[in-house]
């Protein structure tokens, strides 16, 4: 597939890399790309476009931005170039502030997340969140004793989220699928939990697993 990866951030650049491994035609976006040179060098069959190019050029797109930078970086894509179209929306709605013993702030509630403010404002493009519970290092076929790790998604389209199911399968995830958008309002507070033993005690390799 042709995927398009908004963002110039570790998570933006871990997962083009994870789409060239994996053969598909890859391209960042960025609003400077000075910020990718390092990346292009190291990936020669990846391009850089501008937000709007990339989201233009994917036939998927990613969504690997601030949480607060996800609607401004949506908005500079273009509405018409996303509409019709799947989007992976890796973003947390992660506050301004620093975390309180390992608790990161949100600047969502409980009733309303991130995602679904970002579906009403787009409304003809398929939101489906994934890889928002994970580190960096982690996303792309890690490599566990236990087996593979459980990657939570949701989202309102079911061909969309057949698609990120074959593609978190590539990447060595098992797929939960957690019903409508309203289930990021639980699954992106999993970047919370994900990251308390971080802050507590630099343990940053950890993944979900869901057991049946």
């Amino acid at each position: 597939m042709k995927i398009g990866v908004l963002g110039s951030g570790d998570v933006a650049k871990v997962l083009a890399s994870g789409f060239l491994k994996h053969r598909h035609d890859t391209m960042v976006g960025t609003r400077d790309s000075a910020k990718l040179a390092g990346w292009a060098a190291e990936n020669s069959r990846g391009r850089v476009g501008s937000f709007s190019e990339t989201a233009a050029f994917g036939e998927v797109v990613v969504l690997a931005v601030k949480g607060t930078a996800a609607a401004d970086a949506l908005r500079a894509a273009g509405a018409a170039n996303l509409a019709g179209k799947l989007v992976i929306d890796a973003t947390n709605p992660i506050a301004d502030a620093p975390p309180h013993n390992g608790v990161l702030k949100f600047f969502t509630d409980l009733d309303d997340s991130l995602m679904e403010q970002l579906q009403r404002e787009f409304v003809d493009t398929y939101f489906v969140k994934a890889f928002n519970s994970v580190g960096n290092n982690r996303m792309v076929n890690p490599q566990y004793a236990a087996g593979k790790p459980t990657m939570f998604i949701c989202g309102n389209n079911e061909a969309a989220k057949k698609t990120v199911g074959e593609i978190l399968d590539q990447f060595g995830w098992e797929t939960a699928d957690m019903g409508k958008a309203e289930a990021a309002r639980a699954i992106e507070p999993l970047c919370m939990l994900w990251c308390i033993p971080g802050f507590l005690r630099n343990e940053w390799t950890h993944a979900f697993k869901l057991l049946k």
